[in-house]
């Protein structure tokens, strides 16, 4: 057979598009939320939140090609429905699926996907599929890190990263989209609402109950060190988002548009009413909250970014919104709440804004939007429609999906903890706490170029010239 630059299932466009859309997620981990978190830490702590993140994201495409995305996504589309709570049992098809798709990345992309596998094939290689997959596998326990920025030992994160991508993501990824139990009965998960952010809000929460807080006067002074690198990974979160959700529909057509406009409608309606809740609550518009005004949209619409029409992304902005923000100022102080120093508040701005932005699927799944070529309409496929159209069925599954990956992210994420916490301490030192950059990596984000201005413990790898002879 001779070799063909152009295989004939494969759409140059849509492999594109897509190659386009995963390097735009890839950014909204790498420098994106690196640089997000390295600006809002305290100083000493800028340098540790960006080497968590780059760890991160290099540890899960190790795991990620080596054995996690069969795990996930599985080859080839004939047991949809089965593996975990399928017909196959327990863990059924996915973990017969596990090992390496190094050897397959040149060929046609196939995965468990019903909503997909119910249209054509994919028009672009199992590279490309693997590849923007990974990126949302990557940002998932980064966006978690944000709840234990200040005190989690890197030695411990190391091994977590894998091993939580391992045994939750791949399960969570499995039953919703790579064919298993909810979705086989029609749960949905557009982009993530569930599968990535309820998940991270979770274990990010999790996380922060079992290493316990961080030091008192990090909690008292938590001020940004750099707001405009706040800003600068802010808008990459928001741009990259594009990708993000108009990457979903896996090709370049209707649905995708219709996704990216309706993601960006959706976070701009949600700064603004944080914006508002502002001005009544506060009196003053804060930086950082309208950041997380931004991120708690961009957060509720992913679940629903390609199923519900602008008007359902306007509602969505302004509910989930509303609900983070006085999440935020009331549910925090209620005692499981308020003993759990969660750094970033991932568990509000993630978690709770991702359970909103999926049961509100439940409610506003428009059957009229086209979401996959070759199929007329959502309208065609039981159970795409929500309850403004009649369907209370949708907002059942949607529900019980969410209590699903609420207890078993939960309960794996303190089993993982406990396990490696036998093996490595979970939390830093006193007196790494104390330190921070310095004592773990040996460097400062803002570095002096005289070691006195540096502080006690500045690298002294300058020092004066000798004087020049007869001087």
């Amino acid at each position: 057979m001779s070799w063909q630059a152009y295989p004939s299932w494969l759409n140059s466009g849509d492999n594109a598009w897509q190659m386009t859309a995963a390097t735009l997620v890839g950014l909204m981990s790498v420098p994106g939320l690196a640089v997000l978190y390295g600006g809002v830490m305290q100083k000493r702590w800028s340098v540790n939140s960006m080497m968590l993140t780059f760890v991160a994201f290099c540890l899960t495409l190790i795991a990620w090609c080596l054995w996690a995305f069969k795990m996930g996504f599985g080859n080839p589309i004939a047991h949809s429905g089965s593996g975990v709570f399928g017909t196959h049992g327990f863990l059924g098809t996915m973990w017969g699926e596990g090992g390496s798709v190094l050897g397959h990345v040149g060929e046609q992309g196939q995965a468990l996907i019903p909503s997909i596998t119910e249209g054509p094939p994919f028009h672009f290689p199992t590279a490309t599929l693997v590849y923007f997959q990974f990126v949302f596998a990557a940002i998932t326990p980064i966006l978690a890190l944000g709840s234990v920025l200040g005190r989690v030992n890197f030695k411990a994160w190391i091994p977590y990263v894998v091993v939580w991508i391992t045994f939750v993501y791949t399960i969570n990824a499995f039953l919703i989209w790579g064919g298993g139990y909810w979705a086989a009965h029609g749960a949905l998960d557009y982009s993530g609402g569930y599968v990535i952010h309820l998940a991270a809000g979770v274990s990010g929460f999790v996380f922060a109950a079992v290493i316990g807080p961080r030091l008192q006067r990090d909690r008292e002074v938590d001020a940004p060190n750099n707001l405009l690198m706040v800003m600068a990974g802010a808008g990459l979160l928001w741009l990259g988002w594009n990708g993000f959700n108009g990457g979903d529909s896996y090709y370049a057509g209707a649905n995708a548009s219709a996704a990216v406009i309706n993601t960006n409608l959706c976070t701009a309606v949600a700064v603004m009413v944080w914006i508002a809740w502002d001005y009544i609550f506060r009196d003053k518009p804060s930086l950082i909250g309208s950041v997380n005004g931004m991120i708690t949209g961009l957060v509720a619409i992913t679940p629903a970014a390609g199923f519900v029409n602008g008007y359902g992304a306007i509602i969505i902005g302004v509910v989930a919104s509303t609900l983070v923000w006085m999440a935020i100022r009331f549910l925090s102080r209620a005692p499981m709440f308020r003993n759990v120093d969660d750094t970033l508040g991932v568990v509000y701005t993630h978690g709770v804004a991702g359970l909103v932005g999926g049961l509100l699927v439940g409610f506003l799944a428009e059957p009229s939007i086209v979401e996959y070529i070759g199929i007329g309409g959502a309208s065609n496929i039981p159970g795409k429609a929500g309850v403004i159209h009649g369907n209370w069925t949708l907002l059942r599954w949607q529900a019980e999906a969410a209590g699903w990956v609420i207890a078993y992210t939960g309960v794996a994420t303190f089993i993982i903890l406990k396990v490696i916490g036998i093996f490595v301490p979970l939390r830093l030192s006193d007196e790494e706490l104390e330190i921070g950059d310095h004592a773990i990596h040996g460097n400062e984000v803002y570095p002096s170029d005289i070691p006195t201005l540096g502080g006690a413990h500045a690298p002294h790898a300058w020092q004066p010239s000798a004087a020049p002879a007869g001087a």
